[in-house]
């Protein structure tokens, strides 16, 4: 009685209907039929504004307290912190380009903002948080501090023997760097998908 019931024309197996079955989140599936889960910006922002306060509270304290004294020696002649106002790039290079490495730092901000959209991966997120904060605390040193706006000098402190002196920024950077490497070499993209080169 059951089968005479059935609405004639009405297929037994719904997916005859034009109805898609369910299908695992593979890494490989489009952005339309791939399920979503929260984005990670908000680990992006968190990562960054631990990197930059602990940048920005670093060099405060080294303006304060280092600037014209002596080296602090912190692991005898391999590890001193120093006082140097670095107008160049990341480890002193440069000194002759500030307002294009201000101008360059800008452009990273704006790239990882437009990223940010998209970011779905927490790796990516930690590695873009750790490029925004050490970003935005350079540029923070080359608009508000001498000579001049767009030009001015970023506080550097660490010194280890035989290299040259560097700050939380700079390290931030690098980090965020090597990490946006290693996942791009492990086939990991910002929207969480992974591919194989």
């Amino acid at each position: 009685m059951a089968e005479a019931e059935r609405i004639i024309g009405t297929p037994d197996n719904p997916q005859a209907a034009g109805a898609e079955p369910e299908q695992p989140d593979q890494p490989g599936q489009s952005e339309a039929t791939r399920p979503r889960g929260k984005r990670r910006i908000a680990v992006l922002f968190a990562v960054a504004t631990f990197a930059y306060l602990l940048d920005l509270g670093s060099k405060l304290l080294v303006v304060a307290k280092l600037e014209h004294h002596a080296p602090i020696e912190i692991i005898g002649d391999w590890l001193k912190f120093e006082a140097i106002r670095n107008a160049g790039a990341a480890f002193g290079f440069g000194e002759a380009f500030t307002v294009i490495f201000t101008v360059i730092a800008a452009a990273v901000i704006v790239v990882i903002a437009r990223l940010a959209r998209k970011l779905y991966s927490l790796p990516w997120a930690i590695a873009l948080g750790l490029l925004l904060g050490g970003a935005l605390g350079n540029l923070t040193d080359r608009i508000f501090r001498s000579p001049g706006v767009f030009e001015g000098a970023v506080v550097d402190f660490i010194a280890p023997k035989g290299f040259a002196v560097f700050n939380l920024a700079d390290s931030a950077i690098v980090c965020g760097g090597i990490l946006i490497v290693l996942l791009s070499f492990k086939g990991l993209d910002p929207d969480g998908t992974v591919h194989k080169g």
